[in-house]
């Protein structure tokens, strides 16, 4: 032990210089942090909703109106392929989790099953599932009913929440925002926290819009006062258009259902203003396969009346004057600048697979954040001062090294988070204080078995080999235990739990290495430099 090899002296001393020079930018203020050379690290931790102060979304994403949808879209698949079959049939209907249909002529009812079946698509969401059919198909009476399987039921919910939570990270980012914390909680919600963003509302529109955007013909031989009445001719649907006018009823569109182009083929979106008009628009641009689809429609219907659909809902329906063929366009629709950005960021983002429904929000403060950092830095180090001052106290020369390597560890630590980007909480803070109690354990622990061994009436250079040596297990369980506890708390927990389990994990690894490693090289070093004649321990 005290013969340390050179290569293990030059390890820790970089290991050390390192981690000051990745912890040293979150003491600088930001103007001296500019003037730093480029090769210097000028990374800072971030800090959390609770230091920071921001907006808190808790969204629940509605997946009985998903299925609702798919039922409907197997409806009608199933009415069209027996119509093109010219196979007669009644009643046909979607329920909860399942659709059927009736079969007029028995003699038919085999070539409808044939259709039927190729509509029922198979399950690939996992190894178990592989062959499996997304639908039970079952007839009785002339009556073909088709069930969602469990199997598709819950792949299917899988995977519109994980696809609903990169939708809502891809809005988030766009605006610009530092550090947002994104996760699934349980079986259908998520949960949103938006630093430095105060703005709740905001949040809540740019995540609570589905942003389902389709180019729709207007039908324009319909009568609209009758589908107005409810009689809307088979093919179309009646959708509104916000008035312009304030206080006027909104105005009424019947649209041929068939969508001519999706909003998926959408590629850019950029919220900008008009050269000529001067006002607030969106400008948009297609793939190649929907510059061709957009092209061949408004190629096709000049003239007609080409609406803009989003969400259900017509934002224009201008008039097609000549086909466009760049595969490119503008949205006009009576925005400001800030609606037209926000509009921009829900297309570039893509549309979400299901409705999100707010079910909880909450703003924290600036000043409430403040106060919180304040707090922390009071009880960390009074943290430190206390712990220090008791292994002053305790084992005096002894315990100076054991501070020395305390504050060691807790640069090592802030180092740690900095590098990998992670966000500081109060948990987070309470588990840096808890560290600091634990870092010194191993020193304990070395210490004790030091005095017991010079006791027995072991030399000072015996007794100091032999308490890191032998006390090294003792030390390598109970850190074991506590890794294995921050390791459960990361998995099973959530939110402010996980920030808590991974100060703590990272607290455990480097408090280890400045427990055995840097106080070795300091004891050795000052042994070596005074060779004491007396163990003052």
């Amino acid at each position: 032990m005290m013969q340390i090899p050179t290569w293990s002296r030059v390890l820790t001393l970089l290991i050390l210089l390192a981690g000051v020079l990745f912890a040293l930018p979150n003491a600088l203020p930001e103007n001296v942090l500019n003037r730093l050379p480029p090769f210097f690290p000028k990374k800072t931790v971030s800090l959390g909703l609770d230091l920071q102060g921001g907006s808190y979304l808790l969204l629940e994403v509605e997946l009985d109106k998903v299925q609702q949808d798919r039922l409907e879209t197997l409806l009608g698949d199933i009415r069209i392929g027996l119509r093109k079959a010219h196979i007669a049939y009644n009643d046909l209907q979607a329920r909860t989790d399942s659709v059927s249909v009736h079969i007029i002529d028995p003699a038919r009812l085999e070539d409808a099953r044939s259709i039927l079946k190729n509509l029922n698509p198979l399950v690939t969401g996992g190894v178990m599932s592989v062959g499996a059919r997304a639908y039970d198909m079952s007839d009785q009476a002339n009556t073909i009913s088709m069930k969602m399987t469990d199997a598709y039921i819950t792949g299917a919910r899988n995977d519109i929440v994980n696809q609903s939570i990169e939708v809502v990270r891809r809005r988030i980012d766009q605006l610009g925002t530092k550090e947002p914390a994104i996760e699934r909680q349980g079986d259908d919600r998520i949960v949103v926290q938006v630093p430095g963003l105060s703005d709740p509302d905001r949040l809540i529109k740019l995540l609570g819009t589905t942003a389902k955007m389709t180019f729709q013909l207007v039908d324009q031989g319909a009568n609209v006062e009758e589908a107005k009445r409810g009689i809307i001719p088979i093919g179309d649907e009646l959708l509104y258009e916000d008035n312009p006018v304030k206080g006027q009823p909104p105005i009424p569109y019947v649209l041929e259902k068939r969508i001519m182009v999706s909003g998926d083929r959408l590629t850019d979106a950029q919220g900008t203003f008009d050269q000529q008009s001067g006002g607030a628009v969106v400008t948009f641009r297609f793939d190649s396969v929907g510059a061709r689809q957009f092209g061949n429609a408004t190629k096709d219907n000049v003239g007609r009346l080409f609406a803009i659909v989003l969400d259900n809902k017509v934002i224009e329906a201008p008039v097609i004057q000549t086909a466009i063929l760049g595969g490119s366009g503008q949205i006009t629709g009576g925005f400001t600048i800030q609606t037209a950005n926000d509009l921009a960021v829900l297309l570039r983002a893509g549309a979400l697979p299901a409705p999100l429904k707010p079910l909880e929000r909450r703003t924290v403060g600036a000043e409430l954040g403040a106060d919180a950092i304040h707090a922390g830095k009071i009880s960390t180090f009074a943290g430190l001062a206390l712990v220090a001052l008791f292994m002053f106290a305790r084992y005096g020369m002894f315990g100076i090294f054991a501070d020395v390597a305390l504050t060691l560890n807790i640069i090592l630590l802030l180092a740690v988070l900095t590098m990998l980007g992670a966000t500081l909480t109060l948990p987070g803070i309470a588990g840096i204080v808890l560290t600091m109690g634990m870092a010194v354990d191993a020193n304990v622990l070395i210490y004790e078995r030091i005095r017991e061994e010079h006791r027995n009436g072991r030399t000072i250079i015996a007794s100091i080999d032999t308490g890191f040596r032998l006390a090294m297990a003792t030390i390598i369980d109970a850190n074991a235990t506590h890794v294995i506890a921050s390791i459960i708390l990361f998995e099973l927990g959530t939110g402010p739990v996980r920030g808590f389990a991974v100060t703590l994990l990272i607290g455990i690894i480097t408090s280890f290495f400045t427990a055995v490693m840097v106080t070795r090289l300091i004891v050795v070093t000052w042994y070596t430099m005074r060779r004491p004649k007396k163990l003052t321990l």
